[in-house]
């Protein structure tokens, strides 16, 4: 018999040149308004030199307040919505996983999968005439409530992820040395689940505070988080200070998702060990 050659999609002619062209699309754009963040220059396409007065300016001059404010509204609400949805999150992910079979299981994983699969915009609607109709006021609560429901599926994923590779030996072991089912939870599953645990609260920290559509929906008026915020600027014209505080916000969402991705690998790395 013949050796039989594994796949390799990289061997495909023009694979090479199609994924620099799709790095080029998504990445490029991003790059421009980084580098641009540091323009001197009033102007958005003309380069006058590095400079650090935008990111000054966004501290200290006219907006600064109104900026601070959507940070704070947005800070606060991804704060309480990722702990909140990795709650539910993890509670979804033991009844799911070490609940065994029951009726409506499927049913069940459909539900929690639903909010990722639909489209936001659908969400968003949905969501602004169900607190219409019974009567919730739009604005900060309303917001939150709306991110801790979005971001459950997001914390769900890796949280039930790490829950199937924790074998369900080791609570029976700690259940026949005369632990209860919470101490056997407590002192072996917990700690064995926290790391799936951080980065379902990190990437449902990060989904919150980037959303922009369900937010824009059912913020109310007078509430602004920074997205809505650097929308709103937009709307009147891009400014260098916007691209300064996109540049921020891009930067600070690299390091959650890095920082995800590093406690994913690590926990990996330590199963097959």
């Amino acid at each position: 018999m013949g050796q039989k050659h594994r796949f390799n999609v990289r061997h495909y002619t023009g694979f090479s040149f199609m994924t620099i062209v799709c790095l080029l699309i998504l990445y490029l754009p991003l790059l421009v308004v980084l580098v641009y963040s540091f323009n001197d220059s009033l102007s958005i396409t003309r380069w006058g030199g590095f400079s650090l007065r935008w990111y000054t300016e966004l501290f200290t001059g006219v907006e600064s307040a109104k900026f601070k404010q959507a940070a704070f509204n947005s800070l606060t609400i991804a704060l309480s919505a990722g702990v909140v949805a990795t709650l539910f999150a993890t509670a979804a992910a033991i009844g799911m996983v070490r609940g065994g079979h029951f009726r409506g299981k499927t049913l069940s994983f459909g539900l929690i999968s639903i909010p990722i699969m639909v489209p936001e915009i659908v969400t968003a609607v949905a969501t602004l005439i169900f607190f219409t109709s019974i009567g919730i006021k739009l604005g900060y609560a309303s917001i939150l409530l709306a991110h801790i429901v979005f971001c459950i599926p997001f914390a769900y994923l890796p949280i039930a992820a790490r829950l199937q590779g924790i074998e369900s030996s080791f609570e029976e072991a700690a259940q026949d040395l005369y632990a209860s089912r919470w101490q056997a939870f407590r002192y072996v599953l917990m700690p064995m689940m926290a790391p799936g645990i951080l980065s379902g609260f990190l990437l449902a920290f990060i989904i919150s505070l980037d959303d922009f559509i369900i937010t824009n929906f059912i913020k109310g008026a007078g509430v602004e988080t920074l997205p809505t915020a650097i929308f709103g600027a937009v709307k009147q014209g891009i400014k260098p200070n916007i691209m300064a505080l996109s540049t921020l916000m891009l930067l600070f969402s690299i390091v959650i998702v890095t920082l995800s991705y590093l406690i994913g690998r690590s926990d990996s790395s330590k199963a097959t060990h």
